[in-house]
Protein backbone atom coordinates (compact mmCIF):
# COMPACT_ATOMS: atom_id res chain seq x y z
CA UNK A 1 0.00 0.00 0.00
CA UNK A 2 1.27 3.44 -1.32
CA UNK A 3 1.66 6.26 1.38
CA UNK A 4 -1.15 8.25 0.53
CA UNK A 5 -3.50 5.21 0.14
CA UNK A 6 -2.17 4.58 3.33
CA UNK A 7 -3.05 7.89 5.31
CA UNK A 8 -6.11 7.97 3.02
CA UNK A 9 -7.24 4.28 4.47
CA UNK A 10 -6.15 5.18 8.20
CA UNK A 11 -8.40 8.84 7.87
CA UNK A 12 -11.54 6.09 7.00
CA UNK A 13 -10.68 3.70 9.91
CA UNK A 14 -10.80 6.85 12.18
CA UNK A 15 -13.80 8.20 10.76
CA UNK A 16 -15.56 4.87 10.71
CA UNK A 17 -14.51 4.52 14.48
CA UNK A 18 -16.01 7.53 15.17
CA UNK A 19 -19.19 7.07 13.59
CA UNK A 20 -19.74 3.67 15.21
CA UNK A 21 -18.27 4.54 18.98
CA UNK A 22 -18.82 7.99 19.51
CA UNK A 23 -15.43 8.13 20.66
CA UNK A 24 -12.27 9.10 19.62
CA UNK A 25 -9.14 6.76 18.76
CA UNK A 26 -6.40 6.86 21.13
CA UNK A 27 -3.69 8.28 19.43
CA UNK A 28 -5.99 10.97 18.22
CA UNK A 29 -6.85 11.69 21.90
CA UNK A 30 -3.01 12.45 22.43
CA UNK A 31 -2.16 14.28 19.77
CA UNK A 32 -4.93 16.89 20.41
CA UNK A 33 -3.72 16.79 24.32
CA UNK A 34 0.10 17.17 23.76
CA UNK A 35 -1.39 20.31 21.35
CA UNK A 36 -3.10 21.70 23.99
CA UNK A 37 -0.40 21.65 26.35
CA UNK A 38 2.28 23.03 23.74
CA UNK A 39 0.15 25.47 22.81
CA UNK A 40 0.00 26.79 26.62
CA UNK A 41 3.38 26.42 27.50
CA UNK A 42 3.72 28.87 24.01
CA UNK A 43 1.13 31.13 25.35
CA UNK A 44 3.27 31.50 28.70
CA UNK A 45 6.54 32.18 27.08
CA UNK A 46 4.98 34.63 23.73
CA UNK A 47 3.06 37.28 23.39
CA UNK A 48 -0.68 37.37 23.26
CA UNK A 49 -1.07 38.81 19.70
CA UNK A 50 1.39 35.75 18.54
CA UNK A 51 0.24 33.09 20.93
CA UNK A 52 -2.93 33.67 22.70
CA UNK A 53 -4.31 31.66 26.23
CA UNK A 54 -6.72 29.17 25.91
CA UNK A 55 -8.70 32.07 28.04
CA UNK A 56 -9.06 34.07 25.65
CA UNK A 57 -9.40 31.99 22.95
CA UNK A 58 -12.46 30.07 24.74
CA UNK A 59 -13.88 33.62 25.74
CA UNK A 60 -13.67 34.32 21.85
CA UNK A 61 -15.21 31.03 21.43
CA UNK A 62 -18.05 31.77 23.53
CA UNK A 63 -18.23 35.40 21.73
CA UNK A 64 -19.43 33.36 19.05
CA UNK A 65 -21.56 31.03 19.59
CA UNK A 66 -23.84 33.84 20.99
CA UNK A 67 -24.02 34.85 17.49
CA UNK A 68 -24.41 31.82 15.73
CA UNK A 69 -25.82 33.64 12.28
CA UNK A 70 -22.51 33.68 10.50
CA UNK A 71 -22.10 30.11 10.94
CA UNK A 72 -25.70 29.31 9.89
CA UNK A 73 -24.81 31.34 6.85
CA UNK A 74 -21.05 29.50 5.93
CA UNK A 75 -23.24 26.10 6.23
CA UNK A 76 -26.28 26.91 4.35
CA UNK A 77 -23.97 28.41 1.47
CA UNK A 78 -22.19 25.28 1.39
CA UNK A 79 -25.22 23.03 1.38
CA UNK A 80 -26.77 24.58 -0.82
CA UNK A 81 -23.74 25.40 -3.56
CA UNK A 82 -22.95 20.73 -2.62
CA UNK A 83 -26.51 20.24 -3.96
CA UNK A 84 -26.85 22.79 -7.08
CA UNK A 85 -23.00 21.14 -7.94
CA UNK A 86 -23.95 17.42 -6.99
CA UNK A 87 -27.02 17.53 -9.31
CA UNK A 88 -24.75 18.91 -12.03
CA UNK A 89 -22.00 16.69 -11.75
CA UNK A 90 -24.63 13.79 -11.96
CA UNK A 91 -26.60 14.86 -14.73
CA UNK A 92 -23.72 15.60 -16.46
CA UNK A 93 -21.75 11.90 -15.55
CA UNK A 94 -24.94 9.84 -16.32
CA UNK A 95 -24.76 12.29 -20.25
CA UNK A 96 -21.24 11.10 -20.34
CA UNK A 97 -21.68 7.67 -19.57
CA UNK A 98 -24.66 6.84 -21.65
CA UNK A 99 -22.76 8.82 -24.88
CA UNK A 100 -19.41 8.67 -25.81
CA UNK A 101 -19.36 11.90 -27.99
CA UNK A 102 -20.34 13.94 -24.76
CA UNK A 103 -17.93 12.12 -22.76
CA UNK A 104 -15.31 13.06 -25.70
CA UNK A 105 -16.15 16.68 -26.08
CA UNK A 106 -17.13 17.47 -22.41
CA UNK A 107 -13.91 16.10 -20.37
CA UNK A 108 -11.54 18.04 -21.75
CA UNK A 109 -13.87 20.75 -20.92
CA UNK A 110 -14.42 19.97 -17.18
CA UNK A 111 -10.53 19.04 -16.42
CA UNK A 112 -9.85 22.87 -17.78
CA UNK A 113 -12.40 23.74 -15.14
CA UNK A 114 -10.27 21.42 -12.33
CA UNK A 115 -7.24 22.63 -13.62
CA UNK A 116 -7.90 26.79 -12.60
CA UNK A 117 -6.73 28.08 -9.08
CA UNK A 118 -9.40 28.97 -7.11
CA UNK A 119 -7.92 32.71 -6.33
CA UNK A 120 -8.86 32.76 -10.42
CA UNK A 121 -12.14 31.79 -10.13
CA UNK A 122 -12.86 34.29 -7.12
CA UNK A 123 -11.31 36.87 -9.22
CA UNK A 124 -13.40 35.91 -12.48
CA UNK A 125 -16.26 36.33 -9.81
CA UNK A 126 -15.78 39.47 -8.38
CA UNK A 127 -15.41 41.05 -12.02
CA UNK A 128 -18.58 39.23 -13.35
CA UNK A 129 -21.16 39.18 -10.83
CA UNK A 130 -22.58 42.01 -8.72
CA UNK A 131 -24.65 39.76 -6.34
CA UNK A 132 -22.19 38.74 -3.49
CA UNK A 133 -24.66 35.63 -3.00
CA UNK A 134 -24.22 34.74 -7.00
CA UNK A 135 -20.19 35.27 -6.48
CA UNK A 136 -20.11 32.40 -3.62
CA UNK A 137 -22.40 30.46 -4.89
CA UNK A 138 -21.16 30.49 -8.64
CA UNK A 139 -17.33 29.96 -7.11
CA UNK A 140 -17.98 26.79 -4.81
CA UNK A 141 -20.14 25.32 -8.39
CA UNK A 142 -17.43 26.10 -10.27
CA UNK A 143 -14.75 24.43 -8.32
CA UNK A 144 -16.89 21.54 -6.69
CA UNK A 145 -19.24 20.20 -9.66
CA UNK A 146 -16.10 19.05 -11.56
CA UNK A 147 -15.03 16.91 -9.39
CA UNK A 148 -18.71 15.55 -8.78
CA UNK A 149 -18.31 14.13 -12.89
CA UNK A 150 -15.21 13.08 -12.31
CA UNK A 151 -16.16 10.96 -9.45
CA UNK A 152 -19.34 9.79 -10.31
CA UNK A 153 -18.18 8.51 -14.04
CA UNK A 154 -15.27 6.76 -12.85
CA UNK A 155 -17.29 4.72 -10.13
CA UNK A 156 -19.93 4.14 -13.45
CA UNK A 157 -17.02 3.04 -15.44
CA UNK A 158 -15.73 0.80 -12.67
CA UNK A 159 -19.10 -1.55 -12.21
CA UNK A 160 -17.72 -4.94 -13.82
CA UNK A 161 -17.81 -6.27 -17.03
CA UNK A 162 -19.06 -9.04 -15.86
CA UNK A 163 -21.96 -7.80 -13.98
CA UNK A 164 -23.08 -5.56 -16.73
CA UNK A 165 -22.83 -8.32 -19.80
CA UNK A 166 -25.26 -10.58 -17.20
CA UNK A 167 -27.25 -7.77 -16.36
CA UNK A 168 -27.66 -7.38 -20.27
CA UNK A 169 -28.62 -10.75 -20.85
CA UNK A 170 -31.93 -9.91 -19.14
CA UNK A 171 -32.74 -7.02 -21.96
CA UNK A 172 -33.20 -4.66 -19.46
CA UNK A 173 -34.36 -0.52 -20.98
CA UNK A 174 -32.00 2.21 -20.51
CA UNK A 175 -33.66 3.29 -17.48
CA UNK A 176 -33.60 -0.16 -15.74
CA UNK A 177 -29.95 -0.86 -16.85
CA UNK A 178 -28.63 2.55 -14.98
CA UNK A 179 -31.23 2.26 -11.57
CA UNK A 180 -30.51 -1.62 -11.30
CA UNK A 181 -26.96 -1.82 -11.77
CA UNK A 182 -24.84 1.30 -12.20
CA UNK A 183 -26.69 3.67 -10.17
CA UNK A 184 -26.14 0.95 -6.95
CA UNK A 185 -22.89 0.51 -7.55
CA UNK A 186 -21.87 4.11 -8.16
CA UNK A 187 -22.98 4.58 -4.52
CA UNK A 188 -19.66 4.10 -3.01
CA UNK A 189 -18.15 6.60 -5.45
CA UNK A 190 -21.12 8.76 -4.43
CA UNK A 191 -20.47 9.07 -1.00
CA UNK A 192 -16.38 9.42 -1.50
CA UNK A 193 -16.90 12.30 -4.00
CA UNK A 194 -19.32 13.90 -0.96
CA UNK A 195 -16.30 13.53 1.59
CA UNK A 196 -13.95 15.18 -0.50
CA UNK A 197 -16.12 18.05 -1.60
CA UNK A 198 -17.45 18.84 1.91
CA UNK A 199 -13.38 19.27 2.75
CA UNK A 200 -13.11 21.27 -0.41
CA UNK A 201 -16.38 23.61 0.15
CA UNK A 202 -15.40 24.31 3.93
CA UNK A 203 -12.01 26.26 2.42
CA UNK A 204 -13.33 27.46 -0.94
CA UNK A 205 -16.17 29.28 0.77
CA UNK A 206 -13.93 30.66 3.47
CA UNK A 207 -11.32 32.10 0.98
CA UNK A 208 -14.71 33.70 -1.07
CA UNK A 209 -15.94 35.00 1.79
CA UNK A 210 -13.08 37.34 2.23
CA UNK A 211 -14.21 39.19 -0.70
CA UNK A 212 -16.98 40.95 -1.22
CA UNK A 213 -18.94 39.62 1.23
CA UNK A 214 -20.55 41.26 4.51
CA UNK A 215 -21.54 38.00 6.09
CA UNK A 216 -20.48 33.90 6.79
CA UNK A 217 -17.08 32.96 8.76
CA UNK A 218 -14.60 34.07 6.15
CA UNK A 219 -15.93 37.38 6.45
CA UNK A 220 -15.82 37.41 10.27
CA UNK A 221 -11.83 35.90 9.82
CA UNK A 222 -11.19 39.22 7.35
CA UNK A 223 -12.72 41.30 10.38
CA UNK A 224 -10.62 39.60 13.11
CA UNK A 225 -7.85 40.01 10.92
CA UNK A 226 -7.72 43.32 10.68
CA UNK A 227 -8.12 44.24 14.32
CA UNK A 228 -5.03 42.04 15.14
CA UNK A 229 -7.42 39.87 17.15
CA UNK A 230 -5.24 36.29 16.84
CA UNK A 231 -7.55 34.31 19.86
CA UNK A 232 -10.93 35.29 17.19
CA UNK A 233 -8.89 33.94 14.25
CA UNK A 234 -8.07 30.45 16.28
CA UNK A 235 -11.66 30.51 17.40
CA UNK A 236 -13.30 30.64 14.02
CA UNK A 237 -10.53 28.17 12.68
CA UNK A 238 -11.80 25.40 15.52
CA UNK A 239 -15.05 26.58 14.48
CA UNK A 240 -14.50 25.49 10.89
CA UNK A 241 -13.06 22.14 11.92
CA UNK A 242 -15.99 21.11 13.63
CA UNK A 243 -17.95 21.83 10.83
CA UNK A 244 -16.40 19.83 9.15
CA UNK A 245 -15.82 16.97 11.15
CA UNK A 246 -19.44 17.51 12.55
CA UNK A 247 -20.30 16.91 8.49
CA UNK A 248 -17.59 13.66 7.85
CA UNK A 249 -19.15 12.05 10.28
CA UNK A 250 -22.64 12.18 9.18
CA UNK A 251 -21.58 10.97 5.48
CA UNK A 252 -19.85 8.21 7.27
CA UNK A 253 -22.92 7.35 9.37
CA UNK A 254 -24.62 7.40 6.17
CA UNK A 255 -22.31 5.33 4.12
CA UNK A 256 -22.06 2.60 7.00
CA UNK A 257 -26.03 2.48 6.70
CA UNK A 258 -26.24 2.40 2.84
CA UNK A 259 -22.93 -0.04 2.49
CA UNK A 260 -23.59 -2.22 5.29
CA UNK A 261 -22.75 -5.07 2.85
CA UNK A 262 -19.13 -4.34 2.93
CA UNK A 263 -18.72 -5.01 6.47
Amino acid sequence: MTEPSAARHSEAVEAVEVARTGRWPKETIVSLAAFFVLWHLASMMLPPFVAPSWARIGQSLADILARPEFIAVTVARVAAALLVSFVLGMTLAMAMYRWNAVERYLMPFVKLLMAVPVLCWILFAVLWFRNREVRIAFILVVVCAPIFVIDLLDGMHGVSKDLRDMVRALRPSARQFFAKLILPATVPAILTSWKVNLSLAIRVVTMAELVGATSGIGYALLMANETFSVAEVFAWTVVLVVILMLANIAVTRLERRLLVWRE
